[in-house]
């Protein structure tokens, strides 16, 4: 019987247990937003939520418990500079889950764990991305002209 025996233990033990909760936490404030199994975004979800509270409480003394658990300065700041503040009128409730359906190789259910009101900032990371990727898109386009004009025997520098 596990009566009473609240947690996850996600077959590992207790140090590899608690630095890949660390670096899931650290993750998700870093980029609000992370593609996990369900299991392990079930675990690190109470965390991140205590991360935040820290981060609203807003104290020396919250701050150095916040670097104590987060494994990146940057994080750190982030979480007091931008994450914090934007829920600094909720009480609870700073992350969803949201199920994306079984992995390719091992079928393990998988999911988005993220921060509520993220969606913006998301939003333009995912603009910069597919401009950057339609930008490379076009050069290699360009690129394979000139050298199927090279090929031809032209010169690629004429105008036809």
């Amino acid at each position: 019987m596990r009566h009473r025996k609240g947690g996850f233990k996600l077959g590992r033990n207790t140090s590899h247990r608690r630095a890949l909760l660390r670096n899931l936490v650290t993750s998700i404030i870093i980029n609000d937003r992370i593609h996990t199994t369900v299991t392990k975004a079930k675990a690190a979800r109470p965390l991140v939520e205590k991360m935040i509270t820290l981060g609203k409480n807003g104290s020396v003394h919250a701050r150095r418990q916040a670097l104590a658990y987060l494994m990146t300065p940057d994080s750190v700041d982030r979480l007091f500079a931008v994450v914090a503040p934007r829920y600094a009128d909720r009480n609870g409730g700073y992350s969803r889950i949201i199920r994306t359906g079984p992995r390719q190789g091992d079928a393990g259910e998988m999911a988005y764990i993220e921060l509520l009101g993220a969606e913006q900032e998301l939003n333009e990371k995912a603009q910069k991305r597919a401009d950057a990727r339609q930008k490379r898109r076009e050069e290699l386009q360009k690129q394979m002209d000139e050298e199927s004009a090279v090929a031809d025997g032209g010169d690629p520098n004429a105008q036809p």
